[in-house]
């Protein structure tokens, strides 16, 4: 009699999965690529230094709590609690709103310290700061609007046999944009 033992390879990621790290390997390169010109930049004599405003700060902290929830919301989905996970959810997406309002006023408040951002009074210190911030709030926004997706999903689909996948793709995205910040943040405050 023969037996045969279990295959214990490699698993397969699910096609949503290997898409989004794929995505992120994207991101990953264009914001290594726009730091990296940053660096170069920098070295100009015209360079402008200034400290990035106190909201910033602040809007770290909102987006560190925000992958909190989001973490607490996937595993509270998979635990089929479904009331926490709307709420962890809604939570969620309230953060990322208010990062990204937390954001703008930051710009807002560069413009009142007469530090242009664009256009032709603009320097390129403050240039590189919007525009590679801008390009994280708008993949925040994406975040923010598949976190809306997945929270009216939640409240008008059963949601007893949906499988965890989307939620976790979701998930993924928000704690890299997450950590993008936090890069970004620290690029800025230090390295920047």
């Amino acid at each position: 009699m023969t037996t045969t033992a279990p295959y214990n390879g490699p698993q397969k990621i699910h096609p949503h999965k290997f898409t989004m790290w794929v995505a992120l390997g994207s991101m990953v390169m264009m914001f290594a690529g726009l730091t990296s010109a940053y660096i170069v930049k920098k070295n100009q004599s015209t360079w402008l230094q200034f400290d990035l405003p106190l909201i910033f700060w602040y809007s770290t902290g909102v987006i560190l709590l925000s992958s909190i929830t989001m973490y607490l919301s996937v595993k509270a989905f998979a635990a089929q609690k479904m009331a926490q996970y709307k709420g962890l959810i809604s939570l969620t997406a309230a953060l990322g709103l208010l990062f990204l309002l937390m954001q703008a006023y930051g710009f807002r408040e560069l413009d009142t310290k007469n530090i242009a951002l664009l256009g032709p009074k603009s320097n390129s210190a403050a240039s590189f700061l919007f525009v590679i911030t801008f390009l994280h709030m708008l993949h925040v926004l994406g975040g923010v609007i598949a976190l809306l997706v997945i929270f009216f999903r939640a409240f008008t689909k059963n949601l007893k046999n949906n499988s965890v996948v989307p939620i976790e793709v979701v998930g993924t995205y928000w704690h890299f944009v997450d950590i993008l910040w936090i890069y970004l943040f620290l690029f800025y405050n230090w390295i920047g």
